[in-house]
């Protein structure tokens, strides 16, 4: 009998807490989206990279919907007068991969990708990196891009970067983000055409360039400031104080989009005048948040 009033005695406060305790309600509540907003806010969106699918329009499309690799758009080069958006741009495509630009280091979460059909090194030249004394792709080596391609990529990339305020240094080639994984869009995409004719991307100012075209002022660089100046128009570079094959792979990633006519790897007085030109224009315009 004891126990038993014990173990009364021990579950009666328990009820009482149940029984006194306030119980949730069922009812709707309305999600108010107007009445507060919020001002410190921008868009998901970021950064525009654009890719060559080193394939044709059908193995383009097996690849891209069949495969654990995707994109938002394809650009194919027949003319159907079709873009096609393989993801939605409000979910996450798998295209970038490792590698970074302007502070960020994982792109899939915060870009739009676009691969356009394209073989990117031409088939006779494929194997020259290995059979040649050469560490790098020339111009010449690269597959040009159809007419109707860079019309179909101008309309597209200007809808998207006007609609996500998209920063111009943020249009970028896969080689911008990833420089030594990879070398599309190639030497032979036009972007110094996309930015004259289009208004898409960033370019340099002729005039500022000639203006930096000074021996005494790259002879006197060190290494280290020639990378921090990458590193503040956009690149990851490593902290050396020497030109090692991946400071040469960032180097040649640059000079295929502002010097595609004579990409070398090697940093020299012209990529330095275009890089100080770059900056001179687009400083402060990273576009972060």
């Amino acid at each position: 009998m004891k126990n038993i009033l014990l173990a009364l005695g021990l579950i009666l406060p328990l009820v009482g807490c149940v029984t006194t305790s306030q119980i949730a309600s069922t009812d709707s509540y309305l999600v108010d989206s107007h009445t507060y907003r919020s001002t410190g806010k921008s868009e998901r969106i970021k950064t525009i990279v654009l890719h060559y699918t080193v394939s044709d329009n059908d193995r383009s499309i097996e690849l891209l919907t069949e495969g654990k690799v995707s994109a938002h758009y394809l650009i194919m080069d027949t003319d159907d007068h079709k873009i096609y958006n393989l993801v939605p741009e409000n979910e996450r495509a798998w295209h970038a991969g490792d590698g970074g630009f302007a502070g960020r280091t994982i792109l899939n979460d915060t870009s739009i990708g676009i691969e356009i059909v394209n073989a990117g090194i031409q088939p006779q030249y494929r194997d020259t990196l290995k059979n040649d004394d050469i560490d790098y792709h020339p111009y010449e080596h690269y597959v040009a891009f159809d007419e109707l391609q860079i019309k179909k990529v101008a309309e597209l990339v200007q809808d998207i970067a006007a609609r996500y305020d998209i920063s111009p240094k943020d249009i970028i080639g896969h080689s911008d983000m990833a420089p030594s994984r990879k070398i599309d869009p190639g030497a032979k995409f036009p972007w110094e055409r996309l930015y004259k004719q289009y208004g898409i991307g960033a370019w340099y100012d002729d005039a500022d360039k000639f203006a930096f075209m000074d021996i005494e002022a790259f002879a006197t660089a060190t290494i280290p400031e020639i990378k921090q100046q990458l590193r503040d128009y956009g690149y990851q570079i490593n902290d050396s104080d020497e030109w090692d094959k991946a400071s040469r792979d960032v180097i040649y990633a640059f000079q295929l989009h502002f010097r595609p006519h004579n990409p070398t790897g090697e940093m020299d007085i012209e990529t330095y005048a275009i890089l100080k030109a770059l900056n001179k224009k687009y400083a402060g315009r990273d576009n972060f948040y």
